[in-house]
């Protein structure tokens, strides 16, 4: 006897049964976007997708590792997915795009832009005189707090900031991405590839590091709905310009579970390159101290994004022990994977960058994404405004205070 059919849709008590939860949890699932729902017929009843309870029920019986609301879906997007293979920008593999695309050539794809280019060399960011006195102002230590005091005066500065057109969005988005580099390079805004400005002002001389920097830019320009990524979405959908959105971007980036993430791998990778690399791996393991740079909460078997930029430093010549041996020690004694993180600190260690700057080469580069999922979020027209999942006292209920 052959087995009945696996039906497609779910009344409200046979999803919460297979779910485990009640009614009121069942709905706020679908209020959240993790499950779709429609109405059946002209009555008040609806029905559920079975594929997405089942979906849902399999993430949260997943491995501590991996399960989570980290794990769970909560808006559609067509700006990318994370796969095992490393990001999707629109359909397009972002290890394979890095081969040859610009960070501009990137945005374009994330953008979804068709027309004109938004990176016409006529496009260029307003700066006042105000913006002007921080973009010349002396270089901090940490390049980051330069781009959020510029950014915070661009919008004023620009008539064009609101334009609601798909093109006025992306020509807006280009101008954007064209300040913040300026303004952490400390330069005046320029036509230039991104990649190109950023090689220059920080790697004079050194022939390896345009190409690198690219591949890097590319790599990092979207990974989904990231905490900052995320951070932006919320922002834009207030009502925001894409100016003062990429502020609260910014401002998630710098956290140490983030962006912030680069200077500790750095620190790493220094410790490594001044001593004994199989002794301080072994230190660190024996300590049970952390070790930067290594393990993603996305990619369980390795992030492809840091095979592959480690694998193009090993080809321009960096120090082996850092791109190639200190991974494999690491990954033999712990099971973890060298991350995008450890390779950026890598290739920033090869050209002699300070400490920090790995994070505003994140920033430039994550600018692209955040751009593309603040146009998408634009184009809902829907505020972003997620429930919480209650677990304080059942009412009636007061805490004791005695």
């Amino acid at each position: 006897m052959k087995n009945a059919p696996t039906p497609a849709y779910l009344t409200a008590r046979e999803a919460a049964a297979e779910l485990s939860v009640t009614p009121a949890t069942l709905y706020a699932y679908v209020s959240r976007g993790l499950i779709r729902s429609e109405a059946v017929g002209d009555s008040r009843s609806r029905r559920y997708r079975a594929d997405d309870i089942r979906a849902l029920r399999a993430r949260r019986n997943a491995s501590p590792t991996t399960q989570g609301e980290a794990a769970m879906p909560v808006l559609d997007s067509s700006v990318s997915t994370i796969t095992e293979a490393g990001p999707i920008y629109r359909g397009v593999p972002a290890v394979a795009l890095s081969d040859t695309a610009t960070l501009e050539q990137t945005a374009q794809i994330l953008w979804d832009a068709r027309g004109a280019d938004p990176f016409e060399a006529g496009n260029m960011p307003v700066v006042s005189t105000e913006m002007q006195a921080i973009m010349q102002a002396a270089l901090p230590a940490k390049p980051l707090p330069r781009a959020i005091a510029a950014l915070s005066l661009a919008c004023d500065a620009d008539p064009r900031a609101h334009n609601r057109s798909p093109e006025g969005r992306m020509a807006a988005g280009a101008r954007v991405m064209r300040l913040v580099a300026a303004a952490i390079l400390g330069t005046d805004p320029s036509p230039r590839p991104l990649h190109l400005q950023l090689a220059d002002a920080w790697m004079p001389g050194e022939a390896r590091a345009g190409e690198l920097v690219r591949r890097a830019l590319v790599l990092l320009a979207d990974h989904e709905l990231n905490a900052s990524t995320w951070t932006v979405r919320s922002a834009v959908s207030t009502g925001l310009s894409l100016h003062d959105a990429l502020i609260a971007g910014l401002v998630a980036l710098k956290g140490p579970r983030h962006g912030g993430a680069g200077p500790l791998a750095a620190r790493f990778v220094t410790e490594l390159a001044e001593g004994d690399i199989a002794e301080r791996v072994a230190d660190r393991v024996e300590l049970g101290e952390t070790i930067p740079g290594f393990g993603h909460s996305v990619y369980a078997d390795g992030d492809p994004r840091a095979d592959v930029l480690l694998r193009a430093l090993v080809k321009a010549g960096v120090d082996r022990r850092l791109a190639a041996e200190a991974p494999a020690l690491v990954t033999e004694a712990t099971g973890l994977h060298p991350n995008i993180d450890y390779a950026l600190a890598v290739m920033m260690r090869m050209f002699g960058m300070p400490v920090g700057h790995e994070t505003a080469i994140f920033a430039v580069a994550r600018t692209a994404g955040w751009v593309a999922h603040g146009i998408e979020q634009l184009e809902t027209g829907t505020l972003i405004r997620p429930r919480a999942r209650y677990v304080g006292p059942e009412p009636g209920r007061s805490h004791s205070t005695g």
